[in-house]
């Protein structure tokens, strides 16, 4: 009897992480609808995933580059694909204002790239870009059912700290689970 097997997906080098522009919209509004269809099944209520829309995403996310706001947006991308991921952060909302740590306000590679090292080289490059924004640490929300979200999250160094909150989602109590981790401001250029 044979057992067929699928070998793991191997990291590759090349993924570019670079500063997101108005013309990765429609990119990363396809990595996020796809990342959250694929991440929260069965987690959230389908009806809603159904209904994300990509074309209305990428509108929105237009609308955020016109404000022009504190988030940072960062792409990953692969030769050959183009935009696999996305990644934002800026300053801890809390109670609708904003505090001194940061938060990672989303992380997303597109499914058929998990486990690859998109997602890892998204991280490094949030980390230290909010290390060097001068946030002593970074707080992300992340779904309490999310199991691969929140080992990948403990893999990059966050820690829950016992704050839980309920999401609302389509009427649906979701809880999500806060995680924090500290910032390391960067080390000075050698002279």
């Amino acid at each position: 009897m044979t057992i067929r097997t699928t070998p793991p997906r191997m990291p590759d080098a090349r993924v570019r992480v670079r500063d997101m522009t108005v013309d990765d919209c429609e990119a990363v509004a396809k990595v996020r609808v796809r990342g959250w269809q694929a991440a929260y099944a069965g987690l959230m209520p389908q009806s809603h995933l159904d209904a994300m829309d990509i074309a209305e995403d990428a509108r929105r996310r237009r609308g955020f580059f016109a404000e022009g706001n504190t988030v940072v947006n960062v792409v990953a991308e692969r030769p050959g694909l183009g935009v696999i991921g996305w990644a934002c952060y800026g300053p801890y909302r809390e109670n609708d204002r904003r505090t001194a740590r940061g938060e990672l306000y989303a992380i997303y590679v597109t499914p058929e790239q998990i486990g690859t090292g998109a997602g890892r080289a998204l991280m490094t490059e949030i980390l230290n870009r909010a290390a060097a924004d001068g946030f002593p640490d970074l707080v992300l929300w992340v779904l309490k059912e999310n199991a691969p979200a929140r080992r990948f999250y403990e893999r990059a160094g966050f820690l829950p700290d016992g704050a839980e909150e309920p999401f609302e989602v389509d009427g649906v109590l979701v809880p999500e689970l806060r995680y924090v981790r500290a910032l390391r401001p960067p080390a000075p250029a050698a002279g």
